[in-house]
């Protein structure tokens, strides 16, 4: 009931003065961040991205120009703050190559975990990590997982979108390359910066190398840290002429439209705090003899 007050206040507040509350936190003014906790219920998004070649053709920064656009993009439908550019993940398989920026492993999740501590320290408690790089899911649902080691005033979730049957009857229609070797800076990634920054997209060189798998280190059911180099020397993987401004749209209105409908849910969610409140509740101070 506080929340909606608080809520009901500050949109009003809003629409009197007649501006715009910006949803980037870098953007707000101090005056403004009260406001911003209302109408966001406290939730703020850390879009995370990564700096590392995307093949010959689109740029260094694909990954968080694309999460910075969808989290622009879905906030003008469904309010949240937006954490300001967050480029600090697990690259290590492409410092062969130019422009990737790579840290060192703990610093990446020391940095992690400092930065939600203090998004959570301005006000928010609910915290939705939207990612944009193929090497970060691991990282990112461990360091969720370990948000359980200690009690924490804050959750959070991990935006991962789904694919029906008819978003991918409309996409197989569009798609015009092989689907299974269509991983990086492939014809959907080209596609969607086509979408979203077709003036970064340089069409003209994605032929210029190849992003076929070449299939140098077969050892069955199992993992090794430099699969990736070895399937994918040029860090290209896919084939990123073959892509379209029409499926670019398609591929982020899907996503958007998702990211949407999971931040009414999150605002609205009152049971991930309930239950985790919950579980420390019943955690030992001290481990059993």
């Amino acid at each position: 009931m506080k929340q909606t007050l608080l809520l009901t206040l500050a949109l009003i507040a809003l629409a009197g003065k007649g501006q715009q509350l910006h949803a980037r936190w870098d953007e707000l003014t101090a005056s403004d961040w009260p406001k911003a906790l209302a109408a966001s219920n406290h939730t703020c998004i850390l879009p995370i991205g990564i700096l590392e070649k995307h093949g010959p053709h689109v740029p260094i920064g694909s990954d968080l120009i694309q999460v910075r656009e969808w989290s622009a993009r879905a906030t003008k439908k469904e309010y949240a703050v937006v954490f300001p550019d967050y480029f600090y993940g697990q690259i290590n398989e492409a410092r062969h190559v130019a422009g990737s920026f790579a840290l060192p492993e703990r610093v990446v999740w020391d940095l992690l975990e400092a930065t939600c501590d203090e998004i959570a320290r301005n006000g928010f408690d609910k915290i939705v990590i939207i990612n944009g790089h193929g090497g970060n899911p691991e990282l990112i649902r461990y360091f969720i997982q370990t948000r359980l080691e200690k009690a924490r005033p804050y959750a959070v979730y991990f935006f991962e979108p789904s694919s029906d049957s008819a978003y991918q009857h409309q996409l197989s229609a569009l798609h015009r390359s092989d689907p299974a070797g269509d991983q990086h800076a492939g014809e959907r990634e080209t596609s969607s910066l086509l979408f979203l920054r077709p003036d970064l997209v340089e069409m003209d060189s994605a032929s210029t190398q190849s992003g076929e798998n070449q299939h140098r280190l077969k050892i069955p059911n199992v993992y090794t840290a430099i699969w990736w180099y070895a399937s994918f020397p040029n860090h290209y993987a896919g084939d990123g002429s073959k892509a379209t401004k029409a499926e670019g749209q398609l591929i982020n209105e899907h996503y958007i439209g998702q990211l949407v409908e999971a931040l009414k849910a999150i605002k609205a969610d009152t049971k991930t705090l309930q239950l985790q409140k919950e579980y420390f509740d019943r955690v030992p101070l001290t481990p059993h003899p």
